[in-house]
C-alpha cells in the first residue's frame, strides 16, 4: 500500500495555521473594504488562450495545463498521442488541452472585465482571494499552489490610484506589524527609455527579462545573460550605468535625469515616480531603478514589497499598472487599470519567523464542561448550550472519562477554564472553574458563568 503522500509544493493546513491565515486575510480585506474596493472571485480554471502568451516567456512556461476529458478513451488514443508528440516539440494543441490552472488573478480579472464591459461601473474596484497555480520549482517561499489577495482599479489613468494602493500596503502591513518593510517603485516607461538609449528599442522584453533577475544572481551573470541575447559590451555597459544608480529617493532621480538626459519617455516616467512618492509620503517608497517586473503587461509605475531585512525571503507582494491589458480579449477602447498583489503564504511566513501573530489567535475555545456522567453531562450541556447561545465557544468532553484525561485534552487544546458539573453542584447551583493557565479554581453560581468568562 503506498505512503500517503501530497504533490510537491502544496500543503495540507490545521486548525492553527487556518487562523493565522484568516488574520492576515481580514486585516488586508478589512483595508480594501475601507478604501472601498468590492469582492469578487474567478474559476480556478481558465481557458488556456485566455493565460497564454501574457505573462512573458518564462511565465508562460510555469502555467498549470488541464488535459483535455476523455484521452485515454480508445477512441482519442491517437489524437491524445499525436498531442503529446506535439507537446514534446514545445508546441500545445487543442487535441490535447484547451484549460489551465489561473497562474494570477489578473489576467482573469481582464477577462471579466472584457465581458461585463458594458456593466460595470467605471472606475471598478475590486479586490479577489484566491489560490493560484505555477509549476515552478518548490522552494522556501516558493510553492506550486498558493492564495494571492489583489486590489485592481479600471478605468482610470489617475495616479492617485497608484498612491492608494501604496497607503493600502502600507496600512495594511503596518497593522500586521512589518513596519519595517520596503516598497519598491519604478516606472516601465523607464525600461522602455533604457532601452531607447541602448539603440535596442525591440529589445525591450529582453532587458527586462534579465534585469528582473539581478536579486537572484547579480549584475554579472545579468551581464552574461544580456549579452548572450544578442546586446552588445556597449549597449551592457549603459544598462549596469543605469542599474548602478544609488542613494536616496532624490539622489537616484537626479542620476537618472543625468543618465537619460533628455529623453521624453523616461521624463515622463520620473514624472510618474516623484508624483506617486509626494501623494503617499506615509508609505515605505523607495525608488528602485533595477526593478523591472517581468510580465509584460505593465506600462507605468510598477511596485514590489520587500520583506524587512532580517527575513531572508523573496518578495511579499507586487503590482503596477497595466492600461492595455482588456485590449488582448477584444476590448477595442483600451481600459486602463493598475492593482497589486499580497504574497499570502510568504507573509504568513514572515509573521511566524518575526513572532508577530497575536499570542492568543489560536485559542477560539475559551471552556470546556467535563463529563462527569450521564446524569450530569446532559446538565452540563444544557448550561454549555445556554452560554454557547450568547456567544462563547465551549464544548463538551463526549465521554465520561478518568478527570486527568480530561485535564490533558484541554491543556493540549490551549482552552482557558475548565467547568466541572457533578452531581453536588446541580444539587447547589454552582459550578467549579478551573483557569487552566493560572491553575486557580473557584466557585461560581450557574447563573452567573456567562458573566464569568465574559469578563475574563
Amino acid at each position: 500500500m503506498n505512503k500517503p503522500g501530497i504533490p510537491q509544493g502544496t500543503r495540507d493546513f490545521n486548525a492553527n495555521t487556518i487562523r493565522k491565515r484568516n488574520f492576515i486575510l481580514t486585516t488586508i480585506k478589512n483595508v480594501f473594504e475601507k478604501y472601498a474596493f468590492e469582492p469578487l472571485e474567478t474559476p480556478a480554471m481558465e481557458n488556456l488562450d485566455t493565460l497564454m502568451g501574457k505573462y512573458g516567456e518564462e511565465g508562460d512556461r510555469l502555467i498549470f495545463k488541464v488535459l483535455n476529458n476523455g484521452l485515454n478513451d480508445p477512441k482519442n488514443i491517437d489524437k491524445a498521442k499525436l498531442g503529446f508528440e506535439k507537446l514534446l516539440e514545445g508546441k500545445t494543441t487543442n487535441e490535447l488541452t484547451e484549460r489551465a490552472l489561473k497562474y494570477d488573478l489578473t489576467i482573469p480579472f481582464a477577462r471579466y472585465v472584457a465581458m461585463n464591459i458594458g456593466k460595470l461601473t467605471f472606475p471598478y474596484k475590486r479586490y479577489q482571494i484566491q489560490p493560484v497555480w505555477r509549476a515552478d520549482r518548490p522552494q522556501k517561499g516558493r510553492y506550486r499552489e498558493f492564495t494571492q489577495c489583489d486590489a485592481d482599479v479600471v478605468g482610470s489613468h489617475s495616479l492617485i490610484i497608484e498612491a492608494e494602493l501604496a497607503n493600502i500596503y502600507h496600512e495594511a502591513f503596518t497593522t500586521l506589524g512589518l513596519y519595517d518593510y520596503s516598497l519598491k517603485i519604478n516606472s516601465r516607461k523607464m525600461l522602455t527609455a533604457l532601452a531607447h538609449i541602448c539603440g535596442s528599442p525591440h529589445g525591450l522584453i529582453d532587458i527586462t527579462t534579465a534585469i528582473d533577475k539581478l536579486d537572484k544572481i547579480g549584475i554579472q551573470k545579468v551581464k552574461i545573460e544580456l549579452s548572450e541575447r544578442g546586446l552588445s559590451e556597449k549597449q551592457i555597459d549603459i544598462i549596469e550605468q543605469y542599474l548602478n544608480i544609488t542613494g536616496t529617493n532624490e539622489e537616484k532621480i537626479a542620476q537618472a535625469i543625468a543618465l537619460f538626459a533628455d529623453n521624453a519617455e523616461a521624463n515622463r516616467g520620473l514624472e510618474e515616480i516623484t508624483n506617486v512618492i509626494k501623494k503617499a509620503s506615509s508609505a515605505n517608497l523607495v525608488v528602485d531603478f533595477s526593478l523591472a517586473r517581468g510580465l509584460n503587461y505593465y506600462t507605468g509605475i510598477i511596485f514590489e514589497v520587500k520583506a524587512p531585512s532580517e527575513v531572508s525571503i523573496g518578495s511579499i507582494g507586487g503590482g503596477g499598472r497595466y492600461d492595455d491589458l482588456t485590449s488582448l480579449f477584444g476590448v477595442k477602447e483600451s481600459v486602463p487599470g493598475v492593482g497589486i498583489s499580497f504574497g499570502i503564504d510568504r507573509i504568513y511566513d514572515v509573521l511566524e519567523e518575526l513572532n508577530l501573530f497575536p499570542e492568543n489567535i489560536g485559542n477560539t475555545v475559551k471552556a470546556i464542561f467535563f463529563n462527569m456522567g450521564e446524569t450530569e453531562s446532559i446538565f452540563a450541556y444544557n448550561v454549555m448550550q445556554n452560554i454557547r447561545n450568547k456567544g462563547v465557544a465551549c464544548e463538551l468532553f463526549y465521554e465520561s472519562a478518568k478527570i486527568t484525561k480530561q485535564f490533558s485534552y484541554a491543556e493540549k487544546k490551549n482552552i482557558q477554564y475548565a467547568i466541572i458539573i457533578g452531581s453536588k453542584e446541580i444539587e447547589q447551583n454552582y459550578c467549579q472553574v478551573k483557569n487552566l493557565s493560572t491553575g486557580i479554581q473557584e466557585l461560581v453560581i450557574l447563573d452567573n458563568l456567562y458573566d464569568y468568562l465574559n469578563s475574563n
